[in-house]
């Protein structure tokens, strides 16, 4: 099997047809990482094509000083949170209607207890945000202290302070069921959806 580093290569020297491999492999966690931010999920798939095609655009530049799917997660981030910051000039009370309103939009199938469900991604969508990161990253999209730590240019003692705080945070209303694969789903169809995307606009050379 390939790794990420002999595809990017294979990618930058025109076989572009494989960065759709990339693409497969890391969308759940992009749109968990991207939805612990923004909370709105039409608006986490726009930012997840816009993050693939910036990472596409600029792979030449990428020079192994991380792991690829650190730096992808980094470009993700950064366009989260240029997305948050427009959202929050344009609208100062729109954070708190996606809060009330959000959960009516999230993908629920499959979970035996919905009910469980909507509490569990209520509760972790209302940490702090730099808690809530954290905790994706760890717990649900199960990152590596190492990658967390490369991803949000911190510590390892503030990625395992975070974790603990959120966990504290959680913990009282939640006790053991926080901890979920479905959460934040992101199924087959949505995965197309984003791929063909950003592979369209790849195989036209159209990348606004």
């Amino acid at each position: 099997m390939l790794s990420d580093e002999e595809i990017v290569n294979r990618v930058v020297n025109g076989e572009k047809h494989l960065y759709e491999r990339l693409m497969r492999k890391y969308n759940l966690r992009l749109f968990r990482i991207c939805f612990s931010i923004i909370n709105d999920d039409m608006a986490v798939e726009d930012i997840m094509q816009t993050a693939y095609l910036n990472a596409y655009l600029n792979l030449a530049k990428f020079k192994n000083k991380s792991s690829f799917s650190t730096w992808l997660t980094r470009i993700l981030i950064n366009e989260s949170l240029l997305f948050k910051r427009k959202l929050m000039k344009r609208e100062q009370m729109i954070a708190e209607k996606q809060d009330n309103n959000y959960l009516s939009e999230t993908p629920l199938n499959g979970l035996m207890n919905k009910e469980l469900k909507v509490l569990l991604e209520r509760t972790i969508a209302d940490l702090p945000e730099k808690y809530k990161i954290v905790f994706v990253m760890r717990e649900i999209e199960e990152m590596s202290t190492s990658e967390t730590m490369g991803v949000l240019n911190i510590s390892e003692s503030n990625v395992k302070i975070r974790l603990n705080r959120a966990k504290e945070m959680l913990r009282g209303n939640l006790n053991s069921y926080y901890k979920s694969n479905q959460l934040y789903e992101f199924n087959l169809i949505r995965c197309d959806k984003v791929v063909n995307f950003v592979m369209g606009k790849i195989d036209r050379g159209v990348f606004a």
